[in-house]
C-alpha cells in the first residue's frame, strides 16, 4: 500500500493509527507533524506568499475570483510516487489544494490511483475520517483503538466542562480565525468552544445550532463595525496557517490599528494559539484543542496538555 497525502490533517490521522506513517510515501508543502514523516517528497506548494493578514486575504480572493487554486502539484513527482491512494480534502479551497486539481493528476494515472476525499464539518467526522482511513489502508481495528482512546479524553474534558457549568454560566468567547479581516471560528471550532463550556458570540451568524455534537457554518467575514459590538470574556486569537511568531506580529498590528481591538481589552483575556497545529486541521489533535479549552476557560492549567502552543496576551 502506497499513500500520499496533500492534508495534513489527513496525514495526522492516517500516522495516528498504529502502522499507518509506514505507508506513506509523500506529502504536502504544510505537512510536518509528526517529525517521523518530513523526510518525505513535498509534492504541493502555495501560490500565494504570506506578507500582512490583509495582504494575503487580498491575494486569496484574487485568485478565487479568477477561478485559479491557491495551490501547485508537482504532477511528474506524483506520478513517479505511484500511490494507490490519494488522501484529499474539499471542504475548503483555502486550506489545501482543490478536489478538481487532484481529480485530473488521479485521472492521468495508470493505473490511477483512488482519490480518498475527506470533509469534515465536526469532531465526529474527523473520528469518522480516522476510521474510514484505516479503513482504506486495511488497519481498520488498530483506527478504532485510536479513535476510542480519543473519545474517551473527550468525554473526560466535557464531563469537567459541565461540572463547571452546573454552577456558572457558559463564556462568552471571541475565537479569531483571521484577524485582518476578521473571520470567527466555525465548523468543529465552535463545536469544541460550545463542549468546553463557552458559546462563541458570533454564533448567531449560522444555519445551524451549535452544540455538543454540531460544529458551526464556514467562517464568515465581520467587519469593524460588527467588532466593535464584541463584548467576550475570553478571545483566542489563532490564525489560519499561522505560526506563534507570525500570529504575534499579526496581533500587534490589530491592537495598534483596529479601535475594537481596544475595547476588547478592556473586559476580555486574551490568548493566542498556534492555529495552524492546533484549530484549523481536523485531525486527531483537536483533543489536544478541546482540552486546552477547557483548563483555560476554567482556571485548570494542569489539564492543559503538555507543550500545548499558546501565549497569555491579557489575564
Amino acid at each position: 500500500m502506497r499513500v500520499v497525502s496533500v492534508l495534513p490533517s489527513a496525514t495526522e490521522s492516517l500516522c495516528l493509527i498504529k502502522g499507518g506513517d509506514k505507508f506513506l510515501v509523500g506529502r504536502s508543502h504544510e505537512d510536518d507533524y509528526p517529525s517521523n514523516i518530513t523526510h518525505l517528497p513535498i509534492l504541493t506548494a502555495s501560490k500565494t506568499k504570506f506578507t500582512t493578514s490583509a495582504d494575503v486575504d487580498k491575494q486569496v480572493s484574487a485568485a478565487l475570483g479568477e477561478y485559479d487554486s491557491l495551490y501547485s502539484i508537482d504532477v511528474e513527482l506524483l506520478k513517479s510516487l505511484r500511490p494507490d491512494i490519494i488522501l484529499t480534502q474539499d471542504v475548503c479551497a483555502v486550506c489545501a489544494i482543490d478536489l478538481k486539481t487532484v481529480n485530473r493528476v488521479a485521472l492521468e494515472m495508470s493505473p490511477s490511483p483512488i482519490v480518498l476525499t475527506l470533509n469534515p464539518s465536526n469532531l465526529d467526522d474527523v473520528f469518522k475520517d480516522i476510521l474510514i482511513i484505516g479503513e482504506a489502508v486495511n488497519l481498520f481495528k488498530e483506527a478504532e483503538i485510536s479513535v476510542n482512546l480519543l473519545k474517551q479524553r473527550v468525554t473526560v474534558a466535557v464531563e469537567k466542562a459541565n461540572f463547571y457549568l452546573k454552577s456558572n454560566p457558559r463564556k462568552n468567547i471571541l475565537f479569531l480565525e483571521w484577524t485582518d479581516p476578521v473571520f470567527p471560528a466555525g465548523h468543529w471550532t465552535a463545536q469544541l468552544i460550545y463542549m468546553a463550556g463557552g458559546k462563541h458570540i458570533w454564533d448567531k451568524l449560522y444555519d445551524t445550532k451549535v452544540s455538543n455534537t454540531v460544529g458551526g457554518g464556514p467562517s464568515v467575514r465581520l467587519t469593524d463595525l460588527q467588532m466593535e459590538e464584541c463584548d467576550p470574556n475570553i478571545t483566542i486569537i489563532a490564525p489560519c496557517g499561522l505560526d506563534m511568531a507570525q500570529n504575534e506580529k499579526e496581533t500587534d498590528f490589530i491592537k495598534t490599528n483596529k479601535p475594537w481591538f481596544k475595547r476588547i481589552e478592556l473586559n476580555s483575556k486574551i490568548v493566542l494559539v498556534d492555529g495552524n497545529q492546533m484549530y484549523n486541521r481536523p485531525g486527531p489533535r483537536l483533543v489536544d484543542a478541546l482540552e486546552f479549552m477547557v483548563g483555560y476557560f476554567w482556571g485548570e492549567p494542569s489539564f492543559i496538555p503538555k507543550d500545548f502552543p499558546f501565549k497569555i496576551l491579557k489575564d
